[in-house]
């Protein structure tokens, strides 16, 4: 193979340890090796980069392993040519698995151009990116204790959900926190309780509050109301924060939002997951193979064989 960097190092990244082979040397003769092991403390991985530094790497490949690849990108990405390499592309011959060899493998495959990075976002897009995640499995948090709050309410025979399409809307929470409180609801109170434009007739509603309610449902509503109003807190103090990080990009924003079915929100994801250059990737089939949403070809024999879209990793 065609060597075509002079100077670069493989890294084998385990969660205690990483192992740095480094290859180097003229392209047209066989390269020198120099393998060391490095803690993944902070001091260890400043001592990789100085040791890299000393032995003048100019690029440098690890595998997108877990988490732990982060802590060693974030100490050699201001310093070398990082590659982030998926795992399934550049597996080594069985037989030969050793945190050394994995290593020198990865250092020989960069050394001929033979692996292609995966994409990593700037730091402020990552620091968005896990924003717009947590964000999401918030939502679905307080999606879970809303159904389960409904789940209650039916034990304890309220039909609310019968007469009002949301009750966790203006006129739903103040019936809830009522009924939490344990307060008697009469008719002209509940008319002050209900907003104006609720199609459903006072009445029904009344009808549909009057239930069979325990202390223990009380009890359970409350420990499922208290925890949904701090994850809507908490994805309230998300939101402000998510808000400032996209503060570069308003440009951006506005123009995605521009496009049918896409809010703010998800214009904030869009921007967290791909960042706002394009040009890391090759061509919009590239991206879209890239989002997981394009299958491959998967032909043997003259025949072609149906193939789902493969979702690849994001980091």
């Amino acid at each position: 193979m065609e060597a075509m960097i002079e100077r670069c190092a493989g890294l084998d990244v385990h969660q205690e340890t990483v192992v740095a082979c480094v290859l180097f040397g003229p392209l047209d003769k066989k390269p020198n090796t120099s393998i060391e092991t490095f803690s993944t403390t902070t001091t260890g991985l400043l001592a990789l980069s100085d040791w890299l530094t000393t032995l003048r790497v100019s690029d440098v490949v690890m595998e997108s392993t877990g988490v732990y690849w982060k802590p060693i990108w974030n100490i050699l990405e201001d310093s070398f040519h990082l590659v982030l390499a998926n795992a399934r592309h550049v597996k080594n011959v069985p037989g030969r698995k050793t945190d050394v060899k994995d290593a020198e493998w990865l250092a020989k495959l960069l050394r001929c151009g033979l692996i292609e990075s995966n994409f990593v976002p700037p730091e402020d897009i990552r620091d968005l990116r896990d924003l717009t995640r947590y964000r999401k499995k918030l939502i679905h948090h307080r999606t879970s204790e809303q159904n389960r709050i409904h789940k209650i309410l039916q034990d304890a025979n309220i039909k609310l959900t019968s007469v009002l399409s949301d009750i966790f809307g203006v006129s739903g929470r103040r019936i809830l926190e009522a009924i939490l409180n344990g307060e008697k609801i009469e008719t002209d109170g509940l008319r002050k309780m209900v907003d104006w434009r609720t199609k459903a007739s006072i009445t029904d509603i009344a009808n549909a509050i009057n239930g069979r309610i325990r202390r223990h449902h009380r009890d359970m509503l409350r420990y499922h109301w208290e925890h949904m109003s701090f994850l809507e807190q908490t994805i309230e103090e998300l939101e402000k924060q998510i808000d400032q990080l996209l503060s570069p990009y308003r440009k951006e924003v506005e123009l995605l939002d521009g496009i049918p079915g896409v809010n703010k929100a998800a214009a904030a994801t869009f921007i967290a997951e791909m960042g706002v250059d394009m040009s890391v990737f090759k061509s919009a089939k590239h991206l879209a193979s890239w989002a997981g949403v394009s299958p491959g070809n998967y032909e043997s024999a003259g025949k072609k064989k149906r193939v789902k879209p493969h979702k690849e990793i994001k980091l």
